[in-house]
């Protein structure tokens, strides 16, 4: 059923010198300038920068009042990625081996890697030579983070066939929303992958969903959680309009369904998917798995201005498999 609504960080300047060159240096301030130390770069004559003029903004010590803590945050945590990312490339380092071989997590992954190496890999390998020159998938897949709702495992795509975001709850926020790593996915996969179809697959007792039934209706949170399921807003309305007098349980159910037609709106918000919704050249469907019996309901979306009723939506090829 449809919704009712639709750098570098400033320079510690000789903080990390030894005490012993710090006094050596004091001392002789006025006569000559200090030989750099580890890791400070020296001028053309072979010594540090002196102060004459004033500093670039990077290199310069903060004056009193400015606010460079951010600027400093951020140049650390790059430097330290950065260390990690050379250790890993570096085939002479050694790696720290602090688990024991019965308890590590990874053993089985990797019997279950290697198993899709020798039985799909190796025995189809031409495709993944051309899968690893370009991707052309059909499908473009929004669907839940759960870790019982894996839309590979339940509908088969295999490697290159479905370009895929999973998110909480698997919302579309509306194109107004900004940016997020959904918008992202969908604005790569339709303008530059050119999928075909949309498919944004919800599922039955989903945490998200009860998150989401759950708030106030004036609730302000800094849940990062009920942040982003408040973009259901709208279909958690719905569902009190039309299921309100219903247990939970059944509302949730309800909702489920609802806010995977509002996520189906919502994608017609972005003016390059209606352009092609328009043109014929992308389809936008729904999917509803629910994990309890194992069936799967799918529906496709239709848009067009002037549809009996007066309304630009409808649903078609409405089925379910079971």
């Amino acid at each position: 059923m449809l919704p009712r609504s639709l750098g570098t960080a400033a320079r510690r300047l000789g903080l990390a010198a030894a005490p012993a060159r710090s006094r050596a240096c004091s001392a002789s301030a006025a006569r000559r300038p200090c030989p750099p130390s580890d890791g400070e770069e020296a001028g053309e004559d072979g010594l540090p920068p002196t102060s004459h003029g004033p500093e670039p903004e990077e290199r310069r010590r903060p004056r009193r009042g400015e606010h460079r803590r951010e600027f400093s945050f951020i140049t650390t945590a790059a430097r330290d990625h950065s260390v990690l990312t050379r250790q890993l490339l570096d085939s002479r380092h050694d790696t720290i081996d602090e688990v024991g071989a019965e308890h590590d997590p990874f053993s089985e992954l990797k019997a279950r890697f290697m198993d899709f190496k020798q039985r799909n890999y190796v025995e189809n390998f031409s495709n993944y030579q051309s899968l690893a020159q370009q991707q052309t998938p059909k499908f473009m897949v929004v669907a839940c983070a759960d870790s019982r709702v894996c839309p590979t495992r339940i509908l088969g795509f295999q490697p290159g066939e479905a370009f895929t975001v999973r998110n909480v709850a698997n919302l579309v926020p509306p194109y107004e929303h900004g940016g997020s790593e959904t918008s992202a996915a969908l604005e790569f996969a339709v303008n530059t992958l050119q999928v075909e179809n949309v498919l944004v697959v919800g599922h039955s007792r989903c945490g998200g969903i009860q998150a989401l039934m759950s708030m106030k209706d004036d609730s302000t949170s800094g849940s990062f959680i009920k942040n982003w399921v408040s973009i259901g807003k709208s279909a958690r309305l719905s569902t009190k309009a039309a299921a309100g007098n219903l247990n939970f349980e059944m509302q949730c159910t309800h909702c489920e369904k609802e806010s995977i037609n509002s996520s189906l709106l919502n994608l017609l918000t972005y003016p390059w998917i209606e352009k092609r919704v328009n043109e014929g050249t992308l389809n936008l469907h729904g999917g509803y798995y629910n994990f309890v019996d194992c069936t799967f309901e799918k529906w496709t979306l239709v848009y067009r201005k002037g549809l009996e009723g007066g309304s630009k939506y409808a649903i078609k090829n409405r089925s379910s498999w079971s």
